[in-house]
């Protein structure tokens, strides 16, 4: 049995296969700045820019990183694991104007997905052991399992009394770690080009949006493969656009021979099996937030329901990897994408 996560060996894999920045389009300087935030490696790179101005630019989204990183944490001391313990008692607590938006919007998300994307089952996550930096290959009691799914905490559970939020159900804990990366990329892209850099790609552990061009081409990056090393696929991100993955290989265990991933249906409590990943693409001012959160339902609802997961949250492009490495896509993502891995078996759904 072994135990897995999101690690920096997997991270430094992923990102090196995912910014695929072309040796021939660096006639100008890309300056580029990582740092370790949200439990994974984050890279910001700038086209264009002369250095002092790119690395205080990118210094300035590192640092809005490292505040949202704080603020939504949800298991270590932050204001949302604050709100969590009230919540659990049965009471309210005030939080930020930020953070009241974040909730109400996420509610959203989730009321649109039919519930399959869930932030309130953060005890269903704690209880697989996802609430932890490294992974132990064991499962949960069952029963606990199955009293949490009873329990059906969802986000409609809340209560909003202008900032002040409590919950009609006491056993909504809430994880915004299907979430909080695409929130990130769109506060990143509003703060560079607040700064005036219109050029720039930004990538949180494989969620990466676009700013303008790099050069005189589309930035192009890779979508990870998730069982071997480097791309399964790659696209030009257009300005704007955000592409967003879930997968079973980032935060997972196996025990007996089994694959145990982070990704949780709430329907039932347990692990989404017989999908390897999920990607989606957007556009506009969201983009970032609307290619995290809403991958995750389509993960869920898995090769027989994706296809409708993804009419229902409006992500006309989009592919799921099933169990067996099957690419199922959209037609307008295939239109997109070309195949590294030419061994790829694609079914196209329109």
């Amino acid at each position: 049995m072994k135990a897995r996560m999101g690690c920096k060996h997997w991270i430094f894999l992923a990102l090196s296969s995912l910014l695929l920045l072309s040796a021939c389009a660096r006639e100008r300087p890309t300056y580029e700045e990582q740092s370790y935030v949200f439990g994974t490696l984050v890279e910001v790179s700038i086209y264009g820019e002369d250095e002092a101005r790119a690395k205080q630019a990118a210094a300035s989204v590192m640092q809005e990183f490292q505040r949202l990183h704080d603020a939504l944490h949800a298991w270590e001391p932050s204001p949302l694991s604050d709100l969590n313990a009230a919540l659990a008692q049965g009471e309210s607590r005030e939080v930020t104007p930020e953070i009241a938006a974040i909730l109400k919007d996420a509610t959203q998300l989730s009321e649109q997905s039919g519930h399959l994307f869930n932030p309130a089952i953060g005890d269903l996550v704690r209880l697989w052991g996802f609430h932890a930096d490294e992974f132990k290959a064991e499962l949960p009691d069952a029963e606990a399992v199955a009293a949490l799914v009873v329990a059906n905490p969802r986000m409609s559970d809340l209560v909003f009394d202008g900032e002040k939020v409590s919950s009609r159900n006491k056993a909504v804990s809430i994880d915004l770690g299907g979430y909080a990366k695409g929130y990130a990329l769109d506060r990143a892209a509003t703060l560079l080009r607040q700064q005036g850099v219109n050029n720039a790609l930004i990538n949180i552990g494989g969620n990466v949006m676009a700013l303008g061009t790099h050069g005189d081409r589309a930035w192009r990056v890779g979508i990870q493969h998730p069982r071997k090393p480097g791309p399964i696929a790659t696209m030009a991100l257009r300005d704007g656009e955000a592409i967003g993955t879930s997968g079973d290989y980032q935060r997972y265990f196996e025990l007996n021979g089994k694959r145990y991933c982070h990704l949780i249906d709430p329907r039932n409590g347990w692990p989404t099996q017989g999908v390897q990943a999920v990607t989606i693409v957007m556009r506009g001012a969201r983009a970032g937030t609307l290619s995290d959160a809403p991958s995750k339902p389509l993960f869920i609802s898995g090769v027989d329901g994706w296809r409708d997961a993804a009419r229902r949250m409006q992500a006309d492009e989009a592919m799921l990897i099933d169990a067996d490495g099957v690419a199922h896509v959209t037609t307008a993502m295939r239109k997109r994408l070309e195949f590294a891995d030419k061994a790829t078996v694609v079914r196209e759904e329109p």
